[in-house]
């Protein structure tokens, strides 16, 4: 009995061994400059050189910032807190949209964009669905030493979120930025 049990799982372990050492078909390389079929990785080697545009119609369209007429003209500042996380305080200030902010006492500037005080994505544009504050957000750019640190390198605008802060936020190790709200015209 002990020698039919021992016979059996050998068996069924050289099945089981046999079956996944099955040779797995090579994929023909994909030709330089071309992209792989959709859900597939090329083989390791044949990707395009860095910085290399892909196949026409696959080209990156940066997001457009599209202020509707209900928004335009409504919003002269954003009021937003710099956090100093070493000294440990924070610091309230209005900035006027579409200008720039140098942090005081630190190598830090933020270039203040539009203010969008019902941020949607709508396709490849940035825009507002009202002029109420459901889902405030200031676009933003900022340079520490002349060098921009957020957004990432390529994107113009990185989004400060009132309601949700922790969505994007600004990282850095000294500094942190939120946006409190928009300020009105008027």
């Amino acid at each position: 009995m002990m020698k039919k049990m021992l016979i059996m799982t050998l068996s069924v372990f050289m099945v089981f061994s046999f079956a996944a050492c099955k040779k797995k078909e090579q994929e023909p390389p994909v030709p330089q400059g071309q992209m792989p079929p959709q859900g597939q990785m090329p083989p390791q080697g044949q990707m395009p050189p860095q910085g290399q545009m892909p196949p026409q119609g696959m080209q990156k369209v940066p997001a457009k910032v599209v202020l509707p007429e209900s928004v335009k003209g409504k919003w002269t500042a954003a009021k937003i807190i710099i956090e100093d996380k070493s000294a440990k305080t924070k610091q309230e200030y209005a900035v006027k949209l579409n200008s720039d902010f140098a942090v005081p006492n630190s190598s830090l500037k933020i270039h203040v964009g539009d203010f969008l005080p019902d941020f949607r994505m709508d396709g490849m544009n940035l825009t507002s669905g009202s002029n109420e504050t459901k889902n405030p957000a200031l676009g933003i750019r900022v340079s520490e030493n002349n060098k921009q640190i957020f957004p990432a390198p390529g994107k113009q605008w990185g989004w400060l979120f009132a309601k949700v802060p922790s969505i994007h936020p600004f990282e850095h190790p000294k500094y942190g930025i939120i946006l409190k709200e928009g300020v009105k015209k008027g």
